[in-house]
């Protein structure tokens, strides 16, 4: 059993907080989602969570490790898509899969069979020789996710998945996420409630940098089981 320890995560932008004090937990199994208004510090603490961004203090401990303090020594274990990702435009989809599995620690066969995995699971082996700045936004985004679950990590962290795929895209996309998550922690920031619905269990309410309301999904269903006149008071 995996774990997850945020402890009092704060993090200035010179001196405008973005987040203030965070703390929760989490463990295997757990599709957990991060709601809130434009700004509430959602992004951030993605980025926090991931070891992309240092915070100003607080602590992220994935099993006793300190993700802060020993990114390295994490990041074959973390999986993480950026919110709008760009990047690596003149690699092929194949270069880039190939990088990314071989910055997370792969070699030899299972290097190998982690990428072939990866194309055929995203429906990637058409595209393997095209460039990532020839592909239309949904691919480039099923692309990205193939760099995040490359080497199976345990912890995955969504910026927005979805954002930008027409309907038929979204649906597919959340299929999938779910079908490969059921034994990981997953955290995923979304301004779609109807996803937040569909597919997360437990919810993170933010506003202004901080955690407002932390419980099971359901608990935040209204009469008719949506999400929507609950997360608006929580979230202003």
């Amino acid at each position: 059993m995996n774990s997850l320890h945020v402890v009092d995560l704060t993090k200035f932008y010179e001196d405008m907080p973005a987040l203030e004090t965070v703390s929760f937990e989490a463990i295997s199994g757990e599709f957990i989602g991060l709601l809130g208004a434009n700004g509430a510090g959602k992004s951030t603490l993605i980025k926090c969570l991931s070891g992309v961004l240092a915070p100003s203090s607080g602590n992220v401990f994935f099993n006793e490790n300190s993700i802060v303090s020993n990114r390295t020594r994490c990041q074959y274990s973390i999986g993480y898509l950026p919110e709008s990702p760009s990047g690596y435009e003149e690699l092929t989809v194949t270069e880039f899969i190939k990088f990314s599995a071989a910055s997370h620690g792969l070699s030899g066969t299972e290097y190998k069979q982690a990428v072939l995995l990866a194309l055929e699971d995203l429906q990637l082996k058409p595209l393997s020789k095209s460039r990532l700045a020839d592909l239309s936004k949904g691919l480039r985004q099923r692309v990205w996710l193939a760099q995040a679950l490359v080497h199976n990590p345990d912890i995955l962290f969504l910026d927005e998945p979805t954002d930008g795929l027409d309907p038929i895209q979204k649906v597919a996309l959340r299929r999938y996420i779910l079908e490969i998550s059921r034994d990981k922690i997953v955290i995923m920031s979304t301004h779609i409630l109807e996803e937040a619905e569909a597919m997360c269990g437990r919810l993170l309410v933010m506003n202004e940098g901080r955690i407002v309301k932390d419980g099971p999904t359901n608990d935040f269903l209204d009469g008719f089981g949506k999400l929507e006149s609950s997360i608006i008071d929580y979230a202003s």
